[in-house]
């Protein structure tokens, strides 16, 4: 089951829950330290570092899930698709990575490297590497043949310099209540949304197009998580998600937004026995066996995690990014341009 205190906290963050007011003061703080350190970077008291490739950043302004990581994968390959040999980096959030950055395969062990960096690591097929410093491990994804970096999950990363931000919001979520952590899910201010090139959200929904027009009256772009398969996680078999309909499965999810997950595959018809993990949670044998005969289905981040017999005949869904109309292509010619003229200032 999830955590107690995630999920009293999303309750706080995305309720109503009176307990607010007791974190409030330390969003106080919390504000305080970081308007101080964004002002620090903005004033270049403190400096942000230059790495010899253009760098695309690719994050939110939320704690928990947005979508940020399938969207890195696609723009990954898209750019790939264009010629360029992209490298990406990635914090390897939960992961103990040591000192030195590391590459992550998609043999890695999560427990080094993270869940994350293994699922773009396999979904990608580019070069990943993984260490809180962004600037060691972007370096470090150039000495490996990188021309351009997309830094997974760095927008409050300032000390590695960019040329491009994209910034992920959930449409349905939005900024829940509206405060700054710990008191809600915000990491910045939504004034952030302001400065970077392109806000991208996730499933559009009545609210999402009136509350993330930013003051520039810049409108988001939207994409949807379309699955694409779903699989054996030994790979032995592949099927349509739409085989799925109308059977009961036990639905396992250790993602930011766990609910999310089960409503996809309600969308398709599932009958689904809930099971949230942790974000990131380590998944044991005791996680996925329920004594039934009844399919157990999980995301393809938390299936990279089961290396264990039992989870052999578990299914993962593949997902796939979907735009809206032509906004993908919109998407993807802004940060080509982006790329072309930090390409011409390096």
């Amino acid at each position: 089951m999830a955590s107690t205190d995630e999920s009293t906290l999303t309750k706080i963050w995305y309720g109503d829950s009176p307990l607010v007011w007791l974190l409030v003061p330390l969003s106080w703080l919390y504000l305080a330290v970081s308007s101080c350190r964004s002002f620090l970077y903005r004033r270049q008291i403190l400096r942000a570092t230059s790495v010899a490739a253009p760098v695309v950043v690719v994050g939110n302004v939320t704690v928990g899930g947005t979508g940020k990581t399938p969207l890195t994968i696609w723009l990954a390959k898209k750019l790939k698709e264009r010629g360029l040999t992209p490298g990406i980096v990635s914090r390897g959030y939960r992961g103990e990575v040591g000192p030195h950055p590391v590459e992550a395969r998609p043999d890695s062990d999560p427990v080094v490297v993270g869940d994350e960096a293994i699922l773009l690591a396999s979904e990608s097929e580019c070069s990943v590497v993984v260490h809180p410093n962004r600037v060691a491990a972007a370096s470090k994804a150039i000495e490996l043949g990188a021309d351009v970096i997309i830094a997974d999950d760095g927008l409050q990363h300032y000390q590695l310099a960019r040329n491009c931000e994209i910034a992920v919001i959930d449409g349905h979520r939005g900024f829940g209540n509206g405060r700054l952590l710990p008191a809600g899910p915000l990491r910045e201010k939504p004034t952030r949304l302001d400065t970077v090139d392109k806000v991208i959200v996730q499933r559009r929904t009545t609210q999402s197009s009136d509350i993330l027009i930013r003051s520039s009256d810049r409108h988001p772009l939207h994409f949807s998580l379309k699955p694409v398969a779903i699989r054996r996680l030994d790979r032995s078999e592949t099927a349509d998600i739409s085989d799925f309909a109308a059977e009961t499965v036990h639905g396992v999810a250790g993602i930011g937004n766990p609910e999310r997950f089960f409503k996809l595959l309600e969308s398709f018809g599932m009958i689904v026995r809930r099971h949230p993990l942790a974000d990131h949670a380590v998944i044991t044998a005791n996680d996925i066996q329920f004594y039934d005969d009844l399919p157990v289905v999980m995301t393809s981040k938390d299936a990279v995690k089961c290396r264990f017999p039992e989870a052999a005949k578990c299914w993962c869904v593949e997902v796939d990014v979907e735009f809206e109309g032509t906004e993908g292509e919109l998407l993807l010619e802004l940060v080509a341009q982006k790329i072309s003229e930090a390409r011409a200032g390096l």
